[in-house]
């Protein structure tokens, strides 16, 4: 009997350690990305995201599985297919394997994977995300000279375009006089080649007139 009372005894003493040893997660929403926030905070009963059952808030991150893909630990590495989200503000999100929280290894930026107290880790993700920002200044100043030199090829095209216009306007209204113009020559011409035929016409009738004229003077080829 004495035996079996130290053994529970040992037991107890040894959960205790243990659980005094795994620090509680303080923040209920850690490892959860900005996203999905209003998944966890919709409802007091929340879904496992692979539809295999529910759990309510107080079972989420509370370091033990109770959803197969991890959806209610997103915070600790009780479930081994789950994932932990590093906000890392200042650099870029990442997104760990929830084995690797509490590790001893700092993989976030910004510590928030290794909370148990066991390391110590330094948020590095301002200083780290300075070459990102860098980065994404110089693109952004390039982006914003690509836009002011497109802007400025617009106008030109635009000005160049009203030019054009102007030109095919003007070239339209000397077509239409060139147009006029022509139908007026031609209308000349055939002025000039109608009275031409009509004085071809009295010519011949008084060169034959006067042909006839001298055949008549001729002696013996009068009309008498």
């Amino acid at each position: 009997m004495r035996v079996l009372l130290s053994f529970l005894l040992l037991l107890v003493l040894a959960s205790s350690a243990i659980r005094s040893s795994s620090s509680p997660v303080t923040d209920p929403f850690l490892g959860i990305s900005p996203q999905d926030e209003k998944y966890y905070k919709s409802f007091s009963e929340i879904k496992c995201k692979d539809g295999s059952k529910r759990f309510t808030r107080a079972q989420l991150n509370d370091d033990f599985c109770d959803c197969a893909d991890g959806t209610d630990e997103p915070g600790t590495s009780a479930c081994p297919n789950g994932k932990f989200h590093c906000r890392n503000a200042g650099h870029s999100p990442l997104v760990l394997f929830s084995s690797r929280v509490n590790d001893g290894i700092c993989d976030c930026c910004d510590g928030s994977d290794e909370y148990d107290g066991k390391v110590a880790c330094s948020n590095t993700c301002w200083e780290a995300g300075k070459a990102a920002r860098e980065n994404l200044k110089k693109k952004i100043q390039t982006y914003n000279q690509g836009v002011v030199i497109r802007r400025k090829e617009i106008e030109q095209a635009k000005v160049g375009l009203e030019k054009d216009e102007a030109e095919l306007k003007k070239l339209k209204s000397e077509e239409k006089i060139l147009k006029g113009l022509v139908q007026q020559l031609k209308d000349r011409k055939e002025q000039i080649e109608k009275i031409e035929e009509k004085e071809r016409l009295e010519k011949e009738k008084e060169e034959k007139e006067r042909k006839e004229a001298e055949l008549a003077a001729q002696p013996g080829k009068g009309g008498r």
